[in-house]
Protein backbone atom coordinates (compact mmCIF):
# COMPACT_ATOMS: atom_id res chain seq x y z
CA UNK A 1 0.00 0.00 0.00
CA UNK A 2 2.82 2.33 0.96
CA UNK A 3 4.42 2.19 -2.45
CA UNK A 4 1.00 2.51 -4.20
CA UNK A 5 0.78 6.04 -2.48
CA UNK A 6 4.37 7.13 -3.31
CA UNK A 7 3.61 5.91 -7.13
CA UNK A 8 0.38 8.45 -7.13
CA UNK A 9 2.37 10.89 -5.38
CA UNK A 10 5.36 10.74 -7.88
CA UNK A 11 2.69 10.66 -10.90
CA UNK A 12 1.13 13.51 -9.19
CA UNK A 13 4.28 15.38 -9.41
CA UNK A 14 5.37 14.93 -12.70
CA UNK A 15 2.21 16.19 -14.05
CA UNK A 16 2.09 19.24 -12.31
CA UNK A 17 5.55 19.69 -13.48
CA UNK A 18 4.13 18.77 -17.24
CA UNK A 19 1.62 21.16 -16.55
CA UNK A 20 3.62 24.11 -15.65
CA UNK A 21 5.79 24.08 -18.58
CA UNK A 22 3.02 23.33 -21.05
CA UNK A 23 0.83 26.03 -20.10
CA UNK A 24 1.46 29.80 -21.61
CA UNK A 25 3.11 31.13 -24.24
CA UNK A 26 6.54 29.61 -25.23
CA UNK A 27 9.28 32.92 -25.13
CA UNK A 28 12.11 31.85 -27.59
CA UNK A 29 15.57 33.45 -26.20
CA UNK A 30 17.09 35.63 -28.90
CA UNK A 31 20.57 35.63 -27.86
CA UNK A 32 22.50 34.55 -25.18
CA UNK A 33 26.21 34.72 -23.77
CA UNK A 34 28.11 32.78 -20.57
CA UNK A 35 31.56 33.27 -20.04
CA UNK A 36 33.38 31.92 -16.77
CA UNK A 37 33.29 30.83 -14.03
CA UNK A 38 37.24 32.08 -15.25
CA UNK A 39 40.34 31.34 -12.66
CA UNK A 40 40.57 34.48 -11.44
CA UNK A 41 36.68 33.97 -10.60
CA UNK A 42 35.38 36.46 -13.04
CA UNK A 43 32.12 35.61 -14.84
CA UNK A 44 29.68 37.47 -17.28
CA UNK A 45 26.33 36.62 -19.22
CA UNK A 46 23.77 38.15 -20.52
CA UNK A 47 20.38 37.08 -22.29
CA UNK A 48 17.88 38.59 -24.53
CA UNK A 49 14.32 37.47 -25.59
CA UNK A 50 11.81 37.93 -28.41
CA UNK A 51 9.31 39.52 -25.38
CA UNK A 52 11.73 42.19 -25.01
CA UNK A 53 13.48 41.16 -21.73
CA UNK A 54 16.99 41.13 -21.22
CA UNK A 55 19.46 40.81 -19.08
CA UNK A 56 23.05 40.75 -17.83
CA UNK A 57 26.24 40.49 -15.38
CA UNK A 58 29.37 40.22 -14.96
CA UNK A 59 31.25 39.94 -11.70
CA UNK A 60 34.75 39.86 -10.20
CA UNK A 61 36.82 39.36 -6.98
CA UNK A 62 38.26 42.74 -6.00
CA UNK A 63 41.96 41.95 -3.71
CA UNK A 64 42.87 38.82 -4.87
CA UNK A 65 45.93 38.09 -2.58
CA UNK A 66 44.44 40.03 0.42
CA UNK A 67 41.98 37.98 2.52
CA UNK A 68 40.93 40.60 4.82
CA UNK A 69 40.18 42.33 1.61
CA UNK A 70 38.71 39.99 -0.99
CA UNK A 71 35.27 40.16 -1.81
CA UNK A 72 33.13 39.72 -4.97
CA UNK A 73 31.49 42.63 -7.11
CA UNK A 74 28.65 41.93 -9.53
CA UNK A 75 27.52 44.50 -11.94
CA UNK A 76 24.42 43.77 -13.80
CA UNK A 77 21.22 45.12 -14.93
CA UNK A 78 17.68 44.01 -16.82
CA UNK A 79 14.97 45.49 -18.67
CA UNK A 80 11.23 44.41 -19.55
CA UNK A 81 7.87 46.45 -20.54
CA UNK A 82 5.59 45.97 -17.50
CA UNK A 83 2.34 45.03 -17.69
CA UNK A 84 0.59 48.98 -18.19
CA UNK A 85 3.22 49.44 -21.12
CA UNK A 86 5.85 51.02 -18.57
CA UNK A 87 9.07 50.31 -19.88
CA UNK A 88 10.99 48.84 -16.60
CA UNK A 89 14.94 49.25 -16.38
CA UNK A 90 16.97 48.44 -13.46
CA UNK A 91 20.59 48.57 -12.81
CA UNK A 92 22.62 47.30 -9.85
CA UNK A 93 26.29 46.53 -7.95
CA UNK A 94 26.68 44.27 -5.26
CA UNK A 95 29.89 43.81 -3.25
CA UNK A 96 31.03 43.95 0.10
CA UNK A 97 29.08 47.01 0.73
CA UNK A 98 25.83 45.44 0.00
CA UNK A 99 23.02 45.25 -2.82
CA UNK A 100 22.45 48.53 -4.82
CA UNK A 101 19.59 49.39 -6.96
CA UNK A 102 18.83 52.30 -9.20
CA UNK A 103 15.66 52.67 -11.61
CA UNK A 104 13.54 55.31 -12.50
CA UNK A 105 10.79 53.26 -11.34
CA UNK A 106 12.13 52.30 -7.66
CA UNK A 107 10.22 54.43 -4.97
CA UNK A 108 12.73 57.41 -3.33
CA UNK A 109 11.27 59.19 0.22
CA UNK A 110 10.25 62.17 0.39
CA UNK A 111 12.44 65.05 1.38
CA UNK A 112 13.40 65.63 5.02
CA UNK A 113 11.54 68.94 6.07
CA UNK A 114 13.98 71.88 6.54
CA UNK A 115 13.27 72.26 10.49
CA UNK A 116 14.43 68.63 11.04
CA UNK A 117 17.26 68.48 8.24
CA UNK A 118 18.31 72.17 11.01
CA UNK A 119 17.99 70.15 14.04
CA UNK A 120 19.88 67.19 12.53
CA UNK A 121 22.40 69.27 11.76
CA UNK A 122 23.15 70.90 14.93
CA UNK A 123 22.80 67.61 16.90
CA UNK A 124 25.64 66.48 14.20
CA UNK A 125 27.73 69.61 14.79
CA UNK A 126 27.16 69.94 18.33
CA UNK A 127 27.15 66.42 19.98
CA UNK A 128 28.42 67.41 23.08
CA UNK A 129 24.56 69.23 24.13
CA UNK A 130 23.05 66.26 23.39
CA UNK A 131 19.83 65.73 26.17
CA UNK A 132 20.61 63.01 28.43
Amino acid sequence: MKAVVIFLVYIGCIYAQFRTFTQGPHIRILSQTQEGPNPDGSYRWSYDTENGISAEEEGHVKNIGNPQAEAMEARGGFRYTAPDNTPISLQYIADENGFRASGAHLPTPPPIPPAIQRALDFIATHPQSRFP
